[in-house]
């Protein structure tokens, strides 16, 4: 499990990005790379790291399920991610 401060900080960078994302659009349109470096540097998506919804886990992170390879796992051994079975042959 991550740190709940490191988490929290993932989001709040998450809720930047979506808050600055059609002005960066709009200043690297128009070419202002001066505007850009006034804006946070929170703000830019590339800060962003993908994470595990349920503990925080930076690594093992599978983008489809937004969950990281442990918990998916878990969760589908279980029977709550539908479609997916374990492999047996």
């Amino acid at each position: 499990m991550a740190k709940i401060s490191v988490v929290a900080r993932n989001l709040k960078r998450e809720r930047l990005v979506k808050k600055y994302a059609e002005k960066r659009k709009a200043l690297k349109k128009a070419g202002d790379w001066k505007g850009l470096d006034k804006l946070p540097k929170n703000a830019s998506p590339v800060r962003l790291r993908n994470r595990c919804k349920l503990t925080g886990r930076p690594r093992g992170y599978i983008r489809i399920f937004g969950v990281s390879r442990i918990k998916f796992r878990e969760l589908a051994n279980d029977g709550k991610i539908p479609g997916i079975t374990k492999a047996s042959w």
